[in-house]
């Protein structure tokens, strides 16, 4: 059995996630099988898109109801990330629900982009998914929406407001970045998540 499975669905990114596993010798497959993803050692949640989309290629394949009962250690990324969450204000839509916030669109102000492309800080850790990982480290981010802080919130980003980096609840975690592509930094936390 692979070390880990990676969800496949109508989201980009999965070659990214792919090369990243690659680098530190990890073994993989990909698959939307339910059977396969629920005998899974890890899973990983990647994501580039839209949520009402991608949340209709889960509820084809029945993952939308499998995923929130999962009970092996779970990283998501980006969109993977909030489509865990109750409800995104992109495209109207009902997501997993493992995390009890909902996720909001940035709203304009002076010299900020939005989307947020590119390198920002992360801060105010709470996980051990961040264990060997030095305070105020930058990760890459490319988004239009965030989870507010919450109660599950373990790293902190500030970009027009201070936002979740990243969410933890039982054995599900989550990065609102690509930790795919945030270097030695993610490739950490692609480490840390590989011991759970």
């Amino acid at each position: 059995m692979a070390d880990v499975s990676i969800i496949k669905y109508n989201a980009g990114n999965v070659m990214s996630v792919m090369y990243a596993l690659d680098r530190i010798g990890v073994s993989y497959n990909l698959t939307d099988d339910p059977e396969e993803l629920s005998a899974s050692k890890r899973i990983i949640f990647p994501g580039v898109g839209e949520a009402s989309t991608a949340m209709r290629s889960l509820r084809e394949n029945g993952l939308d109801k499998l995923i929130p009962t999962l009970k092996q250690p779970f990283l998501a990324t980006c969109i993977g990330m909030q489509l865990l969450c109750n409800y995104s204000e992109e495209g109207d839509t009902a997501c997993l629900g493992v995390f009890d916030v909902d996720i909001i669109k940035f709203q304009k102000k002076e010299d900020h982009k939005i989307p947020q492309t590119g390198w920002n800080n992360i801060f105010d850790y709470k996980s051990d998914l961040l264990k060997g990982i030095e305070e105020g480290q930058y990760v890459y981010y490319n988004h239009s929406f965030y989870a507010p802080i919450c109660e599950d919130t373990v790293a902190t980003t500030d970009y027009i407001v201070p936002y979740s980096a990243i969410l933890q609840k039982d054995n599900f975690y989550a990065c609102q970045f690509h930790s795919e592509i945030s270097g030695d930094v993610g490739e950490q936390i692609f480490r840390n998540f590989l011991k759970k």
